[in-house]
């Protein structure tokens, strides 16, 4: 990294963490001891801060603890992993890695709560159903069968339900897979939001196949399936709350077929995932934590339609922060970068598929943006929740 460079994300490294850095930390460098330079300061600082043991300091649950950001990462550690600590659930993947019977199963699961129910581009039934196919996919496995459970609440019309259904039977049946078992709960009118789903799915991977965050490796390059945010911003507008209008629809899709074609390319896949909770920069920073790397993207190279970019900017949002539902962030061997993108693009899904960054060495357990403006800042897990509700 340039002297310059470090300078310009240093400082504004230092404005996003100045609860951090503190002046009275320089008095316990002796005089005539030359001091660490101000973006040493700020690493050393940040580095501290994620060794400490995850904790969490709230007393009850909130928004933020859903929105996949920092809140959500203390808690998943704190409490859930902390308590149903085991090698398959330590690497914290999409969906966990089993063997029955010498055949490599990839398992997971996820629940629905998004607000409405019906959105441009969707609903929360293929919703459902994309979403679990889609963290099967990205897991290197192929789709099979899934699980739904519904909570029910008192007096939701059986009409919607009927249509919930449907689309969830549309969706697996285009993705290839059944839907053998599932669960129904009622609850007291008043007590939910209509309708939950929860599903669960398995699928098939072929032997051999290796596929982790942790895998990243200086000189490989990260690529994006498609423009991003679109899910998150058509929520967010369908509910009618705010006075913008723009014509956006959830990019809600089964990329099981996008996966394959990209995995059969054979371009040194290293990991994916799908942008789903906190977005884009949320995968980043898993990826640069559990790699120990830095991850270094050009803003410039992150697609983004002019809609979901304008209506950021007037709701003051990262469009890098904010979810997807039929996008992936894949990491592969910079050698192969052409060929990953062009076999990306060969899919009607991935046809706007871009190369936004790559995988450095130096600082690392970081992700630097380059932004348009010619500056560099850290790009951090999300701390509050600007988009509840939206998956």
């Amino acid at each position: 990294m340039t002297e310059q460079r470090q300078a310009n994300w240093a400082e504004e490294a230092v404005r996003e963490h100045a609860e951090d850095v503190h002046d009275h930390e320089l008095a316990q460098y002796p005089s005539g001891v030359e001091h660490p330079s101000r973006e040493q300061q700020v690493l050393d600082r940040i580095e501290k801060a994620r060794a400490r043991k995850p904790k969490v300091k709230e007393e009850r649950i909130t928004l933020a603890h859903g929105a996949g950001g920092k809140a959500t990462q203390s808690l998943v550690e704190a409490i859930f992993l902390d308590s149903f600590r085991n090698p398959l659930l330590e690497p914290l993947e999409d969906a966990a890695i089993v063997t029955a019977n010498g055949t490599s199963l990839a398992f997971t699961t996820d629940s629905y709560v998004v607000s409405p129910l019906f959105f441009p581009g969707g609903d929360i039934g293929d919703l459902a159903v994309n979403g679990t196919v889609n963290d099967l996919a990205v897991s290197g496995a192929k789709p099979m069968h899934l699980s739904a459970g519904f909570i029910l609440e008192e007096g939701f019309p059986v009409a919607d339900l009927r249509r919930i259904v449907a689309s969830m039977a549309a969706a697996a049946a285009a993705a290839g897979v059944t839907i053998v078992t599932g669960d129904t709960k009622v609850v007291q009118r008043g007590k939910a939001d209509g309708c939950y789903i929860n599903t669960a799915g398995v699928g098939v991977r072929e032997p051999g196949c290796e596929l982790g965050v942790a895998t990243a490796r200086p000189g490989d390059a990260v690529l994006v399936s498609g423009p991003v945010g679109e899910h998150g911003m058509t929520i967010m507008l369908a509910r009618g709350e705010l006075d913008i209008e723009a014509e956006l629809e959830s990019d809600t899709a089964s990329m099981h077929e996008l996966v394959a074609g990209l995995m059969k390319a054979d371009v040194g896949v290293r990991a994916m995932r799908d942008a789903t909770r906190g977005g884009v920069a949320t995968i980043l920073n898993e990826v640069a934590q559990a790699a120990g790397v830095a991850v270094v993207v050009n803003e410039d190279d992150v697609p983004v339609r002019a809609e979901v970019r304008g209506a950021c900017e007037l709701l003051g949002i990262d469009p890098l922060y904010v979810a997807c539902e039929g996008r992936l962030v894949t990491i592969v061997d910079g050698a192969h970068t052409e060929e990953a993108l062009a076999a990306l693009r060969s899919h009607p899904l991935g046809a706007e598929a871009a190369v936004i960054g790559r995988i450095a060495d130096d600082p690392p357990g970081l992700v630097l943006l380059n932004t348009g403006f010619g500056g560099t800042r850290i790009v951090d897990l999300l701390v509050g929740d600007p988009l509840p509700r939206i998956c």
